[in-house]
């Protein structure tokens, strides 16, 4: 299969690229600007053929470029991860008493820009070109624990995840008909650069297993969603949480 990671050049992207790449698949990374991570990933990457595709999420045009590169590269894309994502770090904290309101408009419009609608642009002309194709395909979108839980500090986030949970079900109603399942993974947290100072022992005890997730663990349940196996499973929202939160 040939597979786009969005977002693929770190953390649990680089886990997702790295596990279908073992699996013999070609695969695209994908960076917003850090050029060099994604150079690094595709060094580390198994087998032949992987190639890089830079692009910022959050513009539509690139957005369509990002889609339109892979498929020309890769010659066709099967499989498209949906997993880039910001509005984690310290800077985009937004506690409603403190935050000025200026700040909190633009990281809502920033985090929304990339993570649902970079997502659903994506996914638009990921999909068409699939069925210009008229070949099966899937979508795998990576959300999270926070869209059911609730992200206190970082709401943006958690109303983008749980809209992007939202666009994959709608996406799989309509795109099945094509032959395209459409399916989504909820982690809790992952120890990864990104949240790496957020995970504590109060964190760590959320989980009875007393630890959080390790990218890998997430990729394995993506590439399973990605094959043609888990076909019934399109709609599907997969918690991968450790048992932290329960719904």
């Amino acid at each position: 299969m040939n597979v786009l990671v969005t977002g693929g050049s770190r953390g649990i992207g680089r886990a997702i690229a790295h596990a279908f790449a073992a699996r013999g698949d070609r695969v695209a990374v994908h960076y917003g600007s850090n050029a060099a991570a994604a150079e690094e990933t595709l060094a580390a990457l198994p087998g032949e053929g992987h190639v890089p595709v830079g692009g910022d999420l959050g513009d539509p045009e690139a957005a369509q470029r990002i889609a339109d590169t892979a498929e020309e590269l890769l010659g066709g894309v099967d499989v498209l991860v949906n997993n880039a994502a910001v509005g984690t770090t310290p800077e985009t904290s937004t506690p409603v008493a403190t935050v000025g309101y200026a700040h909190w408009q633009e990281v809502w419009r920033r985090t929304l820009d990339v993570n649902l609608m970079g997502a659903a642009n994506i996914s638009f002309h990921v999909a068409r070109h699939l069925i210009a194709r008229k070949a099966p395909g899937r979508i795998v979108n990576v959300g999270s624990r926070g869209a059911f839980r609730g992200e206190p500090e970082h709401p943006a986030y958690g109303a983008s995840k749980a809209a992007l949970h939202a666009l994959g079900q709608s996406l799989a109603i309509e795109l099945a008909p094509h032959g395209i399942s459409v399916t989504s993974v909820a982690p809790g947290f992952t120890a990864t650069e990104r949240v790496a100072h957020r995970i504590t022992d109060a964190v760590r005890e959320q989980s009875p297993f007393g630890r959080v997730a390790q990218p890998e663990e997430i990729a394995n349940a993506v590439v399973y969603l990605a094959s043609a196996e888990a076909t019934w499973a399109s709609g599907a929202i997969l918690d991968l949480n450790g048992a932290s939160y329960l719904r």
